[in-house]
């Protein structure tokens, strides 16, 4: 019985010890990630917020929560650190890799009439300079239009690497770009020079909202994207980062969501 006790001691302090070597260091951060996750709260008995924000933040992506007005101000820290954090790249590289493998797939009619829908802020152009200044503060401080409209004005905008990556595969396969955005037409100029410097350089309509466009944005956008069906053009794919990019009229034959907990048009 010692002799057995002995060797299951020896052979447990074996195994710790191999599993503290550097290939084993990954995994253990992975079961240490998982049962972080697991508790409601702290080790002092207070609920963790991050815990909420998280499922807040799932649910403003699956669209279970509509019409939020503003990002709750005790997830301010979260989505900062999300937006700004590699999670967010990755998710946004998870999206594009899967839209990528999608377009790949596709057989295309070769007559020039097979179209991918873009949506700009937030998917195409980011305007993460802008919602990270304190004024703004990630979406947790009421919108301000003419804040936002002096920022669009300075066409400054850095591209989404990963959303750019499936623009360029896009145009390589033959299928035409078409942006449709909610900015306004008075827009398009300083609009149009964004795209191209930050590597959108050919699209074959460029959709932005004009002074008879009213409604909904739903509704805009369901108007805009039956006009090319009646046209004659097939949308093979939509990608966008807000439910009103993917929803309602003639939304395509597959829809992308690129993530962004910071605000909600309805």
């Amino acid at each position: 019985m010692r002799s057995f006790a002995f060797l299951f001691l020896f052979s447990t302090m074996v195994a710790v010890a191999l599993a503290s070597t550097s290939d084993n260091v990954e995994a253990i951060s992975q079961v240490v990630e998982i049962h972080r996750l697991r508790p409601q709260t702290g080790t002092a008995g207070h609920r963790v917020p991050q815990l909420d924000c998280l499922s807040w933040r799932l649910a403003v992506e699956t669209n279970n929560l509509q019409n939020w007005k503003l990002v709750p101000s005790a997830c301010e820290n979260y989505v900062g650190h999300y937006m700004l954090g590699k999670q967010y790249r990755h998710d946004c590289e998870f999206v594009a890799k899967t839209a990528i493998e999608y377009a790949k797939g596709l057989k295309l009619s070769g007559d020039g009439k097979d179209v991918w829908v873009f949506d700009i802020d937030e998917t195409t152009l980011s305007n993460m300079p802008y919602y990270a200044r304190s004024d703004v503060a990630f979406g947790a401080i009421p919108y301000n239009n003419t804040k936002f409209n002096a920022w669009v004005a300075e066409g400054k905008a850095p591209s989404i690497p990963s959303i750019l990556r499936v623009y360029k595969t896009v145009l390589s396969l033959g299928i035409k770009p078409v942006f449709i955005t909610g900015t306004r037409e008075n827009f398009r100029n300083v609009r149009i020079a964004n795209l191209k410097k930050v590597g959108y350089s050919n699209w074959i309509k460029l959709v932005l909202k004009g002074e008879n466009d009213t409604g909904s944005a739903v509704e805009f956008k369901s108007s805009k994207r039956t006009e090319l069906v009646k046209a004659g053009y097939r949308i093979v794919g939509n990608i966008g980062d807000q439910w009103t990019d993917l929803i309602g009229e003639n939304v395509g034959a597959r829809t992308f969501k690129v993530p962004d907990p910071m605000y909600y048009i309805s």
